[in-house]
């Protein structure tokens, strides 16, 4: 178990980016709901419904948002192209992850038949990782590294449904190698 307390926020009204960035940075530096609705009128100002964010302002933020969020922390997303092995990631490079997956839209305990996007973040603490997605009553245990990348398969190969994965590095300076995040042994294989 981890000798460091595990920190999860859990879900409230639309704000799953929220979450999974405070959740991947585990409270440190915490991001608030205006900073992320600030970053929304930076990206789209002067419009009357803005592009990034719902229609009502309560959040299901875009990936622009978590984009611009993780730059203010000197951190970017990098997305993972689903037709790779998980297993080319020198995770040793990566703060954590952030996978858009489908979920479910609840009214309550009924669950309609509609369809929305759902933000979670994944990162080791400690040497265990960790699927911190807010939806969940506790943070679930996923393991060592390859319990993890066996995760992240399972994530992206879900049939028929549109998954996304991104990767949060540090940023660099611009002319650091942009593919810094993949093994040595898998670039030279190439």
């Amino acid at each position: 178990m981890p000798t460091s307390p595990v920190y999860h926020e859990k879900q409230t009204r639309q704000l799953c980016a929220l979450h999974a960035l405070n959740n991947l940075f585990q409270g440190d530096q915490s991001y608030t709901k205006e900073e992320l609705d600030d970053i929304c009128c930076n990206l789209s100002p002067n419009v009357w419904i803005n592009p990034h964010r719902s229609v009502l302002g309560l959040g299901n933020y875009d990936i622009n948002v978590i984009m611009t969020a993780l730059q203010r922390r000197n951190c970017e997303a990098i997305w993972f192209d689903k037709r790779k092995d998980p297993s080319i990631i020198d995770l040793d490079s990566i703060v954590g992850f952030i996978l858009n997956i489908p979920s479910d839209y609840k009214f309550g305990i009924i669950t309609l038949p509609l369809r929305r996007r759902h933000w979670i973040a994944v990162r080791r603490i400690d040497d265990l990782y960790y699927n911190l997605d807010s939806k969940l009553q506790q943070p679930e245990l996923l393991g060592n590294e390859a319990d993890m990348l066996q995760f992240l398969r399972e994530q992206l190969s879900e049939e028929g449904q549109q998954r996304e994965l991104f990767l949060v590095l540090q940023r660099k300076s611009e002319d650091d190698n942009a593919q810094r995040w993949i093994k040595q042994s898998s670039v030279n294989a190439v």
